[in-house]
């Protein structure tokens, strides 16, 4: 089975290459034989890995969580590559690149939410859910109504952040190979549902912890190499960023890029919370057998995530330094940076380490989208077949129709990926990823957060509050800058903010509160007093899904 699928996605591929039009920019750019090496390389890899995973996936628990076996350090290791992603590695370095010190309110916000997971949620999670994060809020609530909402939000989040991911593999293996960038994506697309389809959260997994060993490697060296030109002095490299960068001083001061307060803190925010609300990290701690592992695996995955920020910060400021050299010229087409801003960390490594080092960095960012990807899949079709098919449409299904609804939902979502891919071309991965945190920080995180903490949450208020946090998120997106100006083409935005936390995460929190208050039914009066039940297992873990052994 791996020889068959790796002898399709091979054929694939380079019938892809011979497709491609010989006009394209591949003519200012030689095919790069060590990238294209190590790029098939690492799909032999993970398909080898994903035939292991298929032997070993037998039941549902399997298939969601890698039947609950998997220890704190090696979930710490996928949670950080299911993190690090293209927006994180290609986005924020070229953020950094184009603007500097604002670049780095990116990499600071996606970093501080990780203390608000280890500390207020990452035990209980791991005590009362089994599958998907709508297994804690749907607890003692309304099982229909709050798990379709629960689905409703966690697909909005993954197809946004599935757009942004999409569009940074289609500009990378453009760089890469030549190759034009609709069939590009239509690759990622095809390997992630072979991914996931065939070898479940395992496989994920396994993908996840190569390519988190890969890419800190990777970034490691870059990192060393751009400071060793200025005796490992971060002052001599910010210096020479400034004298180089035509905005000079003006890259080290805030304001560029996010140029008032609202705007600043809505991202924070968004990018706080919205971590403590994306299904597929959420999703990583039933892969482990306890409490503590979950815990054990926030620390580590902490640790490895914002090692990493610091040295994309050092990453971003060598490539405004090495690229806007005489030397870097080369990079540059018709004035623009081969690419786009979002290439400037592929084009560094090839100043720093030749091509063999940009092969080896391409492949690693190729393995980064196709990690985070598959765990985006995996947690979206989660929420169609365990929350919407097995939890409301038919409740009797049985593990192997749910895993079958599943693997239907795996291409669904990887067809519908590829398309919004390819529409969304043209717009910066790390907006696309911001607007995905504020709706996970908008519908997703106050229903979960106050579904643990709040003795007083009723289905009504989760419902509604949840529903207006999620609208509210989704029409100010709409309504603002990126998509009503630059996308829709209008004059003005109606909303003149492009980040909408600050106000969707109000009406959030705010509307749960009021209609749960307010609800004097029955039904609210027994789940108040079911709190008290679920809060001794959420502290205790008596009654938790254990480890599943084969």
């Amino acid at each position: 089975m791996a020889r068959i699928l790796l002898l399709i996605t091979t054929i694939f591929a380079i019938s892809l290459l011979a497709a491609g039009d010989a006009n394209f920019e591949a003519s200012k750019r030689e095919l790069n034989i060590p990238a294209i090496i190590m790029f098939f390389i690492f799909v032999a890899g993970t398909l080898a890995i994903t035939y292991w995973a298929a032997r070993r996936t037998k039941s549902a628990s399997d298939f969601y969580t890698a039947g609950g076996g998997i220890s704190g350090f090696q979930n710490g290791m996928a949670i950080a590559g299911d993190y690090m992603s293209a927006a994180s590695f290609l986005g924020i370095s070229g953020l950094v690149y184009l603007s500097g010190y604002d670049g780095l309110i990116y990499a600071v916000g996606f970093l501080v939410g990780w203390p608000v997971i280890l500390f207020l949620m990452a035990e209980k999670l791991r005590n009362l859910g089994k599958f998907t994060f709508a297994d804690i809020a749907a607890y003692r609530l309304g099982q229909k109504e709050i798990r379709t909402l629960a689905a409703f939000g966690s697909l909005s989040v993954v197809t946004l952040y599935l757009i942004a991911q999409m569009v940074g593999s289609g500009k990378l293996i453009q760089v890469l190979f030549g190759l034009e960038y609709e069939y590009a994506v239509i690759l990622v697309g095809v390997m992630m549902i072979v991914y996931v389809t065939f070898g479940g959260m395992l496989a994920t997994t396994w993908v996840q912890i190569i390519k988190a060993i890969l890419l800190l490697s990777g970034v490691s060296f870059m990192g060393f190499m751009v400071l060793m030109h200025f005796g490992f002095s971060f002052e001599a490299l910010a210096t020479k960023a400034v004298e180089t960068h035509t905005k000079g001083q003006a890259i080290m001061a805030p304001g560029g890029f996010i140029s008032d307060p609202i705007s600043a803190i809505s991202l924070g925010m968004a990018l706080m919370l919205g971590t403590a609300g994306l299904p597929h990290v959420l999703m990583r701690f039933f892969t482990v057998g306890n409490a503590k592992e979950a815990r054990k695996s926030v620390v580590y995955a902490t640790g490895f995530i914002g090692y990493f920020y610091l040295v994309i910060a050092v990453i971003g400021l060598g490539a405004i330094v090495f690229l806007n050299s005489p030397e870097g010229a080369k990079y540059f087409v018709d004035g623009k940076l081969f690419g786009g801003n979002n290439m400037a960390a592929i084009h560094l490594s090839h100043v720093v380490g030749g091509n063999v080092f940009l092969g080896f960095i391409s492949a690693v960012a190729f393995a980064t989208i196709l990690a985070v990807v598959s765990g985006l899949t995996l947690a979206g079709a989660s929420a169609i077949s365990h929350d919407i098919y097995a939890s409301v449409i038919n409740k009797n299904a049985t593990e192997e129709q749910e895993i079958r609804i599943s693997k239907i939902a795996v291409i669904v979502i990887g067809i519908v990926g590829v398309l919004l891919g390819i529409a969304f071309e043209q717009q910066n991965i790390a907006f696309m990823v911001g607007l995905a945190f504020a709706i996970a920080a908008s519908a997703n995180f106050p229903i979960l957060f106050l579904s643990i903490y709040w003795s007083k949450l009723t289905t009504r208020g989760a419902v509604i509050g949840g529903s207006l946090g999620l609208l509210t998120a989704v029409i100010l997106v709409i309504i603002g800058p990126i998509v009503w100006v630059q996308i829709l083409g209008n004059a003005e935005a109606l909303f003149p903010y492009k980040h909408p936390a600050l106000f969707s995460v109000t009406v959030a929190f705010v509307a749960i509160w009021f209609f749960s208050i307010t609800d004097k039914s029955q039904r609210a009066k027994d789940e108040r007093i079911a709190f008290e039940a679920q809060n001794v297992r959420a502290e205790t873990g008596f009654g938790a899904e254990g480890a599943v052994s084969h």
